[in-house]
C-alpha cells in the first residue's frame, strides 16, 4: 500500500498510475488524512461485483418474515405499550 500527499500525487501521477497497473493500491492524503484511493480497473471491477444489487428494505423484511418460526406470534400492542417509562422526564425550562 503506497500513501501519497494529494499535492504530490498531482506532479507523480502518471508513476503512480503505473503502479497501480502493477497491483499497488495508492491511498490519497489530505493533511495526513485519508481522503481517496486508486485502484486497478479490475481491482474496481471485481469489488463491483462482489457490490451486486442493493436489497430495498421491503425486500428485507419480507425475507426475515419468511424465515420465522411457522408459531411465531407478533407482539400485542399492550405488551410494547408495558414497555414504556410513564414517568415524567427531567424537568426542562421553558423558553420563549
Amino acid at each position: 500500500m503506497l500513501e501519497t500527499p494529494i499535492t504530490e500525487a498531482k506532479n507523480t501521477f502518471t508513476a503512480l498510475v503505473h503502479q497501480v497497473e502493477e497491483g499497488e493500491v495508492v491511498h490519497l492524503t489530505r493533511h495526513g488524512r485519508p481522503v481517496a484511493v486508486i485502484l486497478s480497473e479490475a481491482d474496481y471491477q471485481r469489488l463491483r461485483r462482489q457490490e451486486g444489487p442493493r436489497p430495498d428494505i421491503l425486500g428485507f423484511v419480507e425475507t426475515w418474515r419468511a424465515g420465522l418460526p411457522a408459531d411465531w406470534q407478533p407482539l400485542a400492542d399492550a405488551e410494547v405499550d408495558a414497555w414504556r417509562d410513564r414517568s415524567p422526564g427531567p424537568a426542562a425550562p421553558w423558553q420563549p
